[in-house]
């Protein structure tokens, strides 16, 4: 089964846990459940609620969603950050450059700003045209 094919069954079909196989068992994830179900303002309490149960108890999980949602078709639009990260031949330059990781060579890029990263970038011989394509 799918996450979708989950997530139907909480909102939908509501069939009890022993009549999934042990393969679809394996399948349900919480995390992703509890990541889609909080897309929907009405289920947001709900979720923030659930998520205190640790993960390996999957069956509560879905016990619990299955008896507090109540049954109808639901859209779950999946809602994309608008934050883009800084480029990722940006971040593997300034890694390098550093020598630090990839998470710190994030950081990094924030706190220097875009004079200092021209500077760094112009020190490793790349050309302003590829500086430029680098920083947007």
């Amino acid at each position: 089964m799918t996450l979708f094919d989950w997530l139907n069954e909480i909102t939908v079909s509501k069939r009890h846990w022993s009549e999934f196989s042990e393969k679809d068992k394996d399948e349900f994830n919480p995390y992703m459940i509890n990541r889609f179900l909080s897309m929907d303002k009405d289920y947001i309490e709900l979720v923030n609620f659930v998520q205190n149960i640790p993960y390996t108890e999957k069956e509560k999980y879905y016990n619990i969603y299955k008896d507090l949602i109540p049954t109808r078709k639901v859209w779950l639009k999946y809602i994309k950050s608008k934050i883009k990260g800084p480029n990722i031949e940006l971040v593997s330059i300034i890694a390098e450059h550093f020598q630090v990781s990839q998470k710190e060579a994030k950081e990094y890029i924030e706190i220097l700003g875009k004079d200092n990263l021209k500077l760094i970038l112009n020190l490793r011989g790349i050309d302003d045209k590829e500086i430029k394509k680098l920083l947007k």
